[in-house]
């Protein structure tokens, strides 16, 4: 069998963040023993939920070699138009129309301007962080909007046989994203794209019309979070996505998704998810202020692009020596 330095760095990454969420939880558990019960299992997946909607998609963006920096703000924007449609029409599908509309058309633009007219991911993405983000202060004055349709606010509590249903789409998300990567073409070109973008182009994949897709769907994902969000804290907030995109970068790089593109597994995005959730709830329970929180969110991200980069080194060596010692193989002469 020969060696595939690919899957082997998937393999790598993804192992290593699975020894660190299990490390993680060990600590937490001696500090506190509360820490390790289903009531706070639960309390981790209902509070990694949206950013979980959020990372799956930006891990597609991520694979294809390209990244979303605006999803926080269209989270942001998204659930503020949501919201101020629903208070002046009472009505929460139209809110919820018109906030999903707003992401489409966000993820459009990002898609347009990076796919079309090759203008640089992270400069685009950057901008509309800031242009959304503005939108939705602009739009609200600064204030939360409150008075939201109860039809919309249950939604934030609604169960099933006691599973939040929150819970149920993050998981329903996660599968399909699953089957999307694993299953289907679309899964292969973006992966393809990621690795090479003009291999791919020269294969038949239609590279700019695959990249506009993801960020659409990026975009329209980005808004449903924002107004998940939003029905569980029964008000929107116009900073309500404030953070998501670093989180989300975060989440992804833990996860195993190489920066450069070209690599990915749902599954090493869910154990990514996961030690963010877990380190996020362990510190609160530890009683670590909000503030030392963020400075170790800041340092799990570097430490995510370390690990990502030290991955890279090491299978490439492998890499070089395996062929190395093929080659000497073929040309030792057979008795």
């Amino acid at each position: 069998m020969r060696f595939d330095p690919t899957k082997a760095k998937v393999v790598l990454a993804q192992n290593g963040v699975l020894a660190a969420l299990l490390a993680l939880i060990a600590v937490f558990t001696i500090i506190n023993p509360r820490f390790f019960s289903i009531g706070n299992g639960v309390t981790v997946l209902s509070q990694i939920v949206e950013l979980g909607i959020i990372a799956l998609p930006v891990a597609f963006v991520v694979m294809m070699g390209c990244a979303d920096l605006s999803v926080g703000a269209i989270a942001s924007c998204g659930a503020v138009i949501a919201g101020l449609v629903m208070v002046a029409t009472g009505s929460a599908l139209l809110g919820v129309g018109a906030g999903l509309a707003f992401g489409v058309f966000a993820g459009a633009v990002n898609g347009f301007l990076v796919a079309y007219l090759n203008l640089n991911t992270f400069v685009v993405t950057l901008g509309f962080l800031s242009v959304w983000g503005g939108l939705a202060l602009l739009l609200t004055g600064g204030t939360t909007i409150t008075g939201l349709p109860a039809a919309f606010t249950s939604f934030g509590t609604f169960s099933i046989l006691g599973v939040p249903i929150q819970i149920i789409v993050l998981v329903v998300a996660a599968v399909a994203a699953w089957y999307l990567l694993n299953r289907t073409s679309v899964g292969k070109q973006i992966l393809a794209i990621g690795g090479n973008s003009r291999a791919a182009h020269l294969m038949g994949v239609r590279v700019r019309r695959t990249r506009l897709g993801v960020f659409v769907v990026t975009g329209a994902l980005s808004a449903v979070s924002g107004m998940m969000l939003a029905a569980k804290l029964t008000a929107v907030s116009p900073t309500v996505g404030q953070g998501m995109e670093l989180a989300a970068l975060t989440v992804v790089l833990l996860g195993g998704v190489a920066f450069e593109g070209g690599v990915g597994r749902i599954s090493g995005v869910l154990s990514g998810l996961l030690f963010f959730g877990v380190l996020k709830n362990g510190l609160v329970i530890a009683g670590v202020s909000a503030f030392l929180q963020t400075v170790f969110i800041g340092l799990t991200l570097v430490l995510a692009v370390a690990l990502d980069r030290s991955i890279q080194q090491a299978v490439r060596r492998a890499w070089r020596a395996r062929s190395v010692q093929e080659t000497s193989a073929e040309t030792v002469p057979q008795p």
